[in-house]
């Protein structure tokens, strides 16, 4: 059967939010992403996304429009088995602008596994894990902080990643009125680089002082600054997790190489796919702990970073929570339970997302 690619279609995806998606770095007020559909002579439909956070990565719609469309049309005649290659080429062209590779490599994938007849999942692992992912508490105030609690812990969900780096203070509240109101649930803190190193050990103490104990630190300090992720590293027990600071495999073996941290946050809007499976085994390798996270995605991108996860099968730290934060984020994901459930089991093959562009 063929699996030569036709055609490919580039088209805005957008999304309402239920409240802004607000860090340390900046707001999410809605979803601005890009479709990327690929279609195989044998009438196969292949879908990729594209999210887009320029306050963390610098890449821009407008840059990533005009990349992915001719990354697309280089596409046209090649055939999607040759994925390992065209993977490479791009990567080569698109050191600066991920966010395309991740779209292409996942339809790519997504048409491949559909024409293999398998699920998106056995590309990676021979069974499906179940994910329990997290649920993000936002920068806000403290009544805001409680009432999304209140609803999440309602709906089901057990463990809390709670964003810092704006206010001390603050932080302290919300992270202590997290604690008050679910007891028994884990909890992260993220402070997407909020924080200095000073700041963010003199936090740890008045944590310490007030005997709340997070679970996972991610992103402490500024992303190029490695000697104080070292440093905090070296001064807590608490796993600290490196996210914006590792953006390529790279990076990634850089921190392995010299043991800067303990948990790598793997996106596939930073790597790509395939690049993502390499380092996630390679930290399975050197004894490094895993997230699987992604940027403001709806259910296609999360979905796929879900059968990453759940094929490899060894992902301690889940957190592919954002069809969460946008309105009628689950509709037509019978995969993602209300409580923060993947069972990807009943996928039939590629991803098992079917989108419709608009706006």
């Amino acid at each position: 059967m063929s699996s030569l690619i036709k055609s490919c279609k580039v088209s805005p995806l957008k999304a309402p939010l239920i409240q802004p998606f607000r860090t340390a770095l900046g707001d999410h007020n809605s979803l601005e992403n890009i479709l990327f559909t690929l279609e195989l002579e044998n009438g196969i439909k292949g879908f990729g996304e594209a999210a887009i956070a320029t306050h963390i990565t610098g890449e821009t719609v407008e840059e990533t429009f005009r990349n992915i469309k001719t990354a697309g049309g280089s596409l046209v005649g090649s055939d999607a088995a040759d994925h390992l290659r065209i993977s490479k080429q791009l990567h080569g062209k698109l050191a600066h602008n991920k966010a395309v590779l991740a779209a292409v490599e996942m339809a790519l994938l997504d048409a491949f596994t559909q024409q293999k007849k398998i699920p998106l999942w056995k590309f990676f692992g021979p069974r499906p894990k179940k994910l329990i992912t997290d649920v993000t508490i936002v920068i806000a105030d403290l009544e805001e902080t409680e009432v999304s609690v209140k609803k999440y812990y309602k709906q089901g969900f057990r463990t809390f990643k709670v964003k810092v780096g704006r206010n001390m203070d603050l932080d302290l509240k919300r992270v202590a009125a997290v604690k008050k109101l679910a007891p028994r649930c884990k909890f992260y803190l993220d402070a997407n680089q909020g924080y200095t190193a000073e700041e963010m050990l003199k936090f740890l103490g008045m944590l310490g002082r007030a005997a709340l104990r997070p679970a996972l630190l991610e992103q402490p300090v500024p992303r190029d600054d490695w000697e104080g992720l070292k440093r905090i590293s070296r001064s807590t027990k608490i796993p600290v997790c490196a996210d914006e600071s590792i953006r390529s495999l790279a990076e990634a073996r850089k921190a392995i190489a010299e043991r800067i941290v303990s948990v790598i946050n793997i996106k596939l809007m930073k790597f790509g796919l395939l690049e993502a499976r390499e380092i996630a085994m390679l930290a399975k390798r050197n004894g490094i702990d895993l997230m699987i996270g992604g940027m403001m995605e709806t259910s296609l991108a999360m979905t796929a970073a879900a059968h990453l996860a759940s094929g490899l099968g060894y992902f301690k730290y889940i957190d592919l929570d954002t069809p969460f934060f946008i309105k009628q984020g689950l509709t037509g994901n019978p995969y993602l339970s209300p409580s923060g459930c993947y069972d990807l089991k009943k996928v039939r093959s590629g991803i098992g997302i079917k989108v419709s562009s608009n706006g």
